[in-house]
């Protein structure tokens, strides 16, 4: 099983996006709030060399935002 975490913030449509996106497919992931959690803000830039969210990362490696992950599924689907 994949261990999937997605850095998230309040209010924000990609994050919601990318969360529907993985439940659609059927994923268990992790939440990691940023919001109002300086730490974890800090945890995610330093992980994935962005400041943006949402960061979503798959078995520790980055694949980037709603975007990325958009792009992997639809890959998934022509293979």
């Amino acid at each position: 099983m994949k261990s999937i975490e997605v850095y998230t913030k309040d209010n924000c449509p990609y994050c919601d996006r990318a969360k529907a996106l993985l439940k659609a497919n059927g994923e268990e992931y992790k939440t990691i709030d940023v919001t109002d959690n300086e730490s974890a803000l800090r945890q995610m830039i330093e992980r994935s060399s962005n400041r943006t969210v949402p960061q979503i990362f798959i078995d520790g490696r980055s694949v980037g935002g709603y975007a990325e992950l958009a792009h992997l599924y639809s890959l998934s689907k022509t293979q």
